[in-house]
């Protein structure tokens, strides 16, 4: 019978099952949706901790910066929708593995190109629902209560990148098999 060398190495996966997860060091995606991605996410992440920070520094210096959480909350949008094109460029999603481990490689292949398809449908589903939200409220001037931060231009830019991620998705479903 064979024993596993350490104890770690007997909860260890197999090895072929792990191919679509990134490696040790940290996928970088590239290209200009990459760029776009990149910079306006550095922009919120830098934006909230700079904004949480003068909030903190505020209140104890007793120089309150009003409307802060509007703020961060703005810099999260920018935040959020880039990480998850840029998680979806490098194929940075959770997956779970139970059943396509068991399957051969084409099967596995076919189910994870099934999987991007629906992605792909359900950020489309996403856009077209917050699309028709942007519809109904574009004239009814929706803002923020202190800083009065113009929602629609937010609601925009999750429009864009949720269609940005949706091609990605397509894109990778559409892909031919190795």
């Amino acid at each position: 019978m064979n024993h596993p060398a350490s104890p770690l190495e007997a909860h260890l996966p197999p090895e072929e099952s792990l191919s679509d997860l990134p490696e040790d060091g940290a996928a970088q995606a590239r290209g200009p949706l990459a760029t776009l991605a990149y910079g306006l996410g550095g922009f919120g992440l830098l934006g909230a901790t700079a904004t949480d920070a003068l909030a903190v520094a505020g209140r104890h210096t007793g120089l309150h910066l009003l409307g802060s959480i509007e703020l961060v909350q703005a810099m999260v949008v920018l935040l959020g929708t880039s990480a998850m094109l840029i998680a979806t460029l490098v194929g940075g999603h959770a997956s779970v593995h139970i059943v396509t481990e068991r399957l051969p490689r084409q099967a596995a292949a076919r189910l994870a190109r099934i999987a991007a398809g629906l992605s792909a449908l359900v950020f489309l589903v996403l856009a077209a629902g917050s699309a028709l939200v942007l519809r109904d409220l574009w004239h009814g001037f929706e803002e923020t209560e202190l800083l009065y931060i113009p929602i629609r231009w937010l609601r925009l830019v999750w429009i864009g990148f949720a269609l940005l991620i949706a091609a990605t998705f397509l894109r990778i479903a559409l892909r031919r098999p190795a």
